[in-house]
């Protein structure tokens, strides 16, 4: 015969098998049986026992709830999955066994904790489908949104998984994954492989889902409509969404689907011998490529510069918008500083923003979210002179100053949606410094909320109240011992030495006697007392519900904040590549399909910056297509 809590836990750890499943009891998140044997292996910490039966010692291992982030970093870096299952139900209102349930499947792919992510690396969950000849794969950044599917030959699964080097690929259940990836290097723990559910691909349901979680009514909008194979695999990467975040999932605004075709295709030792993200005999990153470019002002445009290093375009046309951008920083030296220092500004908004999304944003990261968008506003202001024709990579530009055609891009107020509304609610409603945790009271500004303001008003005299009734009550009983002090188990009380106890008056009650004083109530302290509690609870519960419903409000703007991150992430790559081509005295090359490389004064990047200033010694170099023949 078991506990009630213990068929509670059994029946919750059964439906994830394959997970740690962390059971909240009070502060503490409990782990049995063998999840406690690995979790304390894992995690270092004690292994106990507890009795959950007649004669009944289950393994146990815990951690403590307010310091959970360290621990699932150390689990999911090793590659473990962590089922977080919460109490749901008041223990303060609840008799008998408290509600629970898992809030929040924690996988390598799924990560939304600032402590298990990379800030300069996307973290992503990829999804393989293959029939015959044929895959589809789907990628997410999950901490980012980013969402993306393409259709391609099974000879370049391999290729494509090199690139977006993810933290965990989702396949169907019983797949042959020497089948899926042909390759025992795939195969040897290289990636961590999930199985799903078979029905997770399935054409119609993955279909549905995606139709209703972009409220669209045809696959042809996304670019779906005869790619049957990547509707599967984006298909199961909402479902696994689904089943990891339950009711908190991130919302992904948007789909790319692509074409591997678009782009060169680089295995793994073309990526080593070009040292894109790693050189030197030692694989370093700090001898790369990647590393000589990457001085950019935001993480969000330090992941971007390496998703387009890894992933170099063919297009002639696309190459050289890019470069017509990066140009435009380069001749304006004073735009270039200044955009970057405002840039520096900005903080790590994709990753803010699905936290808001989620629900798991902290007070202080609206506020960091509040300081991104104003410096969105500056960045705004700053390309105010000039008219755009076209997008942001795209086409000829005009500066309305002279009339004159520019090659480089020229960003105006328009291209920047307003965030005006959404600065303006921050400002409103969030203190500038705020407290960590929402319901103590100081973290929505006095003058948002009438209601809010009037029960601390009313909190603040009761308070003042009993602090000013210890020196009422000192001169009124000529006690001078006599003070007010406060704790969890008999809440506010007056403290009276014993050497003074006989002048204590009739109507004080005695509560505690200690070794050298007595503790007393009065009706007054305890009244005073109600309402400071009362103020308390409802302070804390009112607080929370104005944060939600502030976040709420940010999310609806979501779009919006999306599309920003998309030309700041941008902007900031271009005038970054600008910043490197000044310092290092780099030119723009001209580039053309006639079958000829032909290089003059070359300088090697990574060489020449391992090595003393002027110590490389430029080179020519011409390759035709003819010299092979």
């Amino acid at each position: 015969m078991v506990t009630p809590v213990r068929q509670q836990y059994l029946d919750i750890k059964a439906a994830y098998p394959d997970a740690l499943v962390f059971f909240r009891m009070g502060d503490f998140y409990e782990t049995f049986d063998d999840d406690a044997v690995v979790s304390s292996r894992a995690l270092d910490i004690t292994l106990t026992s507890r009795g959950m039966g007649k004669a009944l010692k289950v393994p146990m291992a815990g951690v403590p709830a307010h310091a959970l982030e360290p621990y699932l970093v150390k689990l999911i870096q090793s590659g473990h999955k962590v089922a977080i299952c919460e109490q749901l139900s008041d223990p303060a209102s609840s008799s008998g066994l408290l509600e629970r349930g898992v809030v929040r499947l924690v996988t390598p792919g799924t990560v939304l904790e600032t402590g298990l992510l990379e800030q300069n690396t996307n973290n992503y969950l990829v999804s393989v489908f293959r029939n015959g000849r044929e895959a589809g794969l789907a990628f997410v950044d999950a901490s980012t949104g980013e969402f993306a599917a393409t259709q391609i030959s099974t000879d370049k699964i391999e290729l494509e998984l090199l690139r977006l080097n993810p933290a965990e690929i989702l396949i169907p259940k019983g797949a042959d994954e020497d089948r899926l990836f042909n390759s025992e290097e795939l195969n040897n723990g290289k990636y961590n492989a999930t199985e799903v559910d078979s029905f997770a691909f399935d054409e119609n349901s993955s279909k549905q889902s995606l139709l209703s979680h972009f409220r669209i009514f045809t696959l042809e909008s996304l670019g779906l409509g005869n790619k049957p194979l990547a509707v599967r695999a984006a298909g199961s990467i909402l479902y696994y969404l689904s089943q990891t975040y339950k009711s908190a999932i991130p919302r992904l605004s948007m789909l790319s689907v692509y074409s591997v075709a678009d782009f060169m295709v680089l295995d793994d030792q073309t990526r080593r011998n070009l040292e894109l993200f790693n050189g030197g005999r030692h694989q370093d990153s700090k001898v790369s490529l990647l590393n000589t470019l990457d001085i950019t002002e935001t993480v969000m445009g330090s992941r971007l510069m390496r998703r387009w290093v890894g992933q170099p375009l063919l297009s002639l046309t696309e190459l050289n918008r890019r470069l017509d951008a990066v140009e435009t920083f380069f001749d304006e030296s004073n735009l270039r500083n200044t955009v970057r220092r405002i840039l520096g500004q900005i903080p790590d908004i994709e990753r803010i923003l699905v936290r808001l999304q989620t629900g798991s944003v902290l007070p202080r990261e609206l506020i960091s979210l509040k300081t991104g968008l104003e410096a969105c506003v500056l960045l705004q202001e700053h390309f105010a002179g000039y008219r755009l024709i076209g997008d942001l990579d795209n086409t000829t530009k005009i500066n309305d100053g002279d009339n004159t055609t520019m090659r480089g891009v020229k960003w105006v107020p328009s291209l920047f949606p307003s965030v005006d509304h959404l600065v303006s609610l921050i400002e409103a409603s969030i203190n500038n410094e705020p407290s960590s945790k929402i319901g103590e009271g100081s973290v929505i500004k006095e003058g948002f909320s009438y209601e809010l303001d009037e029960i601390r008003r009313n909190a603040g005299d009761a308070r003042e109240f009993i602090a000013g009734l210890e020196v009422k009550e000192r001169e009124r009983t000529g006690i001078k011992s006599l003070k007010v002090g406060y704790n969890q188990v008999f809440g506010y009380y007056l403290e009276i030495s014993k050497s003074s106890v006989l002048e204590v008056p009739d109507n004080y009650i005695r509560r505690q006697t200690l070794a050298n004083a007595e503790r007393y109530l009065i009706p007054e302290l305890k009244e005073y007392e109600s309402l400071v509690l009362n103020a308390r609870e409802r302070i804390d519960e009112l607080e929370r519900d104005i944060f939600r419903r502030i976040c709420v409000q940010m999310v609806e703007g979501s779009s919006i904040i999306s599309e920003l991150c998309a030309i700041v992430s941008k902007m900031d790559v271009f005038a970054t590549w600008a910043e490197v081509a000044v310092n290092q005295r780099y030119v723009r090359p001209a580039l053309n399909q006639d079958g000829v490389i032909e290089i003059k004064d070359g300088r090697h990047p990574i060489v020449e910056m391992v090595n003393p200033v002027g110590f490389f010694v430029p080179n020519d170099l011409r390759l035709s297509s003819d010299d092979t023949k």
